[in-house]
């Protein structure tokens, strides 16, 4: 089994990069998909759920990172 390395600041950079435009691309097709059956159907779907839930996880990992974060610096 090949031992993993660590990566450098470039890949860590460019890794972070592609999560970033991964998952705004997830929210970008979930909120379209979200207005498209509110829309047509007049109802709200499991789509809203997952990006309902996908933002308020980010939100709240977000803030808890910038308190934990924040709190190292005193």
């Amino acid at each position: 089994m090949d031992d993993f390395r660590k990566m450098d600041e470039m890949e860590m950079s460019i890794n972070l990069k592609a999560i970033k435009s991964a998952w705004l691309f997830g929210i970008l097709f979930l909120l379209v998909w979200v207005a498209y059956d509110w829309i047509k159907t007049d109802m709200l779907n499991v789509a809203f759920i997952l990006m309902t839930s996908q933002l308020i996880i980010y939100w709240i990992v977000t803030l808890f990172l910038k308190w934990k974060f924040g709190k190292d610096e005193e």
